[in-house]
């Protein structure tokens, strides 16, 4: 089974019922038919089973067509972040060598002159002009569905190809385990060049045959106005979201609470503090998931059950974690190791890379984590995130998770800066209105003392990805005072 296979469950079996908002209600069976005529248009353009086509678009509905007539024709789709700009998109182009690139005539100056490019504006112009006769060339789930650069936050960005069957089995988890079904109604705000929209969003609307609000972005002060007349049941978010969200009277985010069904968050960590908060606004318990680039999603908080702060809670179906120590061993519950993985929804490998990564491996994450005896996973940040400070390890995260609940502290991260005499010290930077000599005086009464960050540094806000990921690279130097 592949793709287009799963997909008609929605595109043969529920043909006639709506199926997407966008600039009007379509149906599943016109979602249907434009995907065919794009098919067409694409392989007049030149594209053929195995070429790679890039796409360099915000959120529209003709994201979606390429999308699915490119896993009907085999052709593997290469999604670029909208906010990469000229190396980033060279680096991309260089290394994945699409047949073309769709861009539209807006974003055509961050493309290289010589790049294969085709406008959004002149397939708008002559994709109907081709018959919805469908054509599906795929039939073996094996065959590479998409490759999804990484964010490439410490060098250049690799490409993880995600197969057909990967792409299956992760949307059958999310479907099952969230129980997302027909009758439910998705606000889709996040990205679609990025797996969080496109792997969970995208396919799990197609497989269970839900109700899809699509939007460009998600845009805080437009948002509120988008759940009050959509009424979702289902949102899927990142932290920054919940975050802004927060900010929505009591009169606005009760109602929403009431209406909607399941909060999900993944992408980047979502700080305890902000659940439970947003649970006392909202009325419920945000699901924190864990996923990657090159596995899509492997863990997740129950959707019945305790959903624990912190934690991102148990592997998927088929997905095998192990938690190992430095020496490679499985580390006891309750100590810190690093994440590695193993299952249906692993990667292939990355392009034009196999030293890397063999496919049936298992894959190092760089992320640690503690187990606890119940089975819940809390992620403790990012390996290279790991501060050594006079031979003590300290993780990020947890000095990040106390200063965010200190009174104005709207966000905060956590980095080592060199040190002379021990190596590395801890660096707070913070967003908000907050007392300098308070955050310090709670620190020193609540952390060891190799804890205690340096310094408290305002910042008027953290440097992150689309996806709301912190890149503590590009925070500003800090340095000490004499």
């Amino acid at each position: 089974m592949t793709l287009p296979d799963l997909f008609d469950l929605s595109f043969v079996g529920r043909r006639l019922e709506p199926a997407l908002e966008w600039d009007r209600l379509y149906t599943f069976g016109e979602i249907d038919d434009r995907a065919s005529r794009m098919a067409r248009l694409l392989a007049d353009r030149g594209l053929s089973f195995g070429d790679r086509l890039c796409v360099f678009l915000p959120n529209c509905i003709e994201f979606i067509d390429i999308y699915l007539a490119a896993t009907r024709l085999g052709i593997i789709f290469v999604p670029i972040n909208v906010l990469y700009r000229d190396r980033e998109i060279r680096h991309i182009l260089s290394d994945a060598e699409p047949t073309v690139l769709i861009t539209s005539s807006d974003l055509l100056p961050h493309i290289p002159a010589d790049a294969p490019v085709l406008l959004l504006e002149d397939i708008r112009r002559t994709v109907n002009h081709y018959p919805a006769t469908r054509r599906v060339a795929v039939t073996d789930g094996e065959t590479p569905a998409a490759i999804v650069y990484t964010s490439g936050t410490t060098g250049a960005s690799k490409g993880a190809v995600l197969t057909h069957n990967n792409f299956l089995a992760n949307a059958l988890n999310v479907v099952t385990c969230w129980q997302i079904n027909a009758a439910d109604r998705l606000l889709l705000t996040l990205p679609l060049f990025h797996v969080h929209g496109l792997g969970n969003g995208i396919h799990a609307w197609l497989v269970s045959g839900c109700l899809l609000r699509l939007t460009e972005r998600f845009a805080h002060d437009q948002a509120a106005a988008w759940m009050q007349a959509f009424s979702p049941t289902v949102f899927f978010g990142v932290p920054t979201m919940y975050v802004r969200m927060l900010e929505w009277p009591a009169a606005v985010a009760r109602p929403i609470g009431e209406r909607m069904r399941l909060f999900v968050s993944g992408s980047a960590p979502l700080p305890a503090q902000v659940l439970q908060d947003f649970h006392a606004l909202y009325g419920h318990i945000i699901l924190e998931r864990y996923g990657l680039s090159e596995t899509l999603m492997n863990l997740s908080n129950p959707l019945y059950g305790e959903r624990r702060p912190g934690s991102v809670g148990l592997p998927f179906p088929g997905v095998v974690v192990e938690n190992r120590n430095p020496a490679g061993e499985i580390a006891a519950d309750g100590e810190i190791g690093e994440l590695f993985l193993r299952g249906p929804n692993l990667f292939a490998g990355y392009w034009r890379k196999p030293h890397l990564f063999s496919a049936g491996s298992w894959f190092q994450t760089g992320d640690i984590a503690v187990r606890s005896a119940d089975g819940y996973y809390t992620l403790q940040g990012r390996r290279s995130d790991l501060i050594i400070s006079g031979g003590f390890n300290i993780y990020p995260r947890e000095i990040e998770e106390f200063l965010a609940e200190q009174s104005g502290v709207e966000e905060v991260a956590v980095t080592g800066v060199p040190d002379p005499r021990r190596g590395e010290v801890p660096v707070a930077y913070l967003v908000g209105a907050f007392d300098t000599a308070a955050l310090a005086e709670a620190c020193r009464a609540n952390l060891a003392s190799f804890k205690i960050p340096r310094a408290f540094v305002p910042v008027e806000k953290l440097p992150r990805t689309a996806l709301g990921k912190v890149q503590k690279h590009l925070l500003p130097k800090w340095e000490p005072t004499a």
